[in-house]
């Protein structure tokens, strides 16, 4: 069964500008590597005023696909460059996503 999941990221305001440019051109190992690490139908929403980003993606397990794409080399390196954009996470050791519930959904 495919699970839906839904998460926030904030960005440094100053900074969307330089964010979305990185996006135009998303290394095709990174595509490659979410795709074999079982990210599908992903999407990434931002509000610009106050660098809010909302993310969506359908997998058959949301963690296990997070955690095999961290083992990824590729991924590393993508997140090594765009780590500048993210505002810091709350806390020490915390990841600076934060997952969503969802209470309702209409098929």
């Amino acid at each position: 069964m495919s699970e839906r999941a839904c998460f926030l990221l904030h960005l440094r305001p100053e900074l969307v500008d330089e964010y979305l440019q990185a996006h135009e051109h998303v290394w095709p190992e990174v595509l490659e590597a979410l795709s074999r690490s079982g990210w599908r139908n992903y999407s990434l929403f931002l509000r610009a005023e106050d660098g809010l980003v909302v993310g969506y993606c359908e997998t058959d397990d949301f963690e296990a696909a997070s955690a095999a794409m961290e083992r990824e080399e590729v991924s590393a390196r993508w997140e090594a460059g765009v780590q500048r954009f993210f505002l810091p996470a709350p806390g020490p050791g915390d990841r600076p996503r934060e997952r969503l519930v969802e209470y309702f959904h209409l098929a």
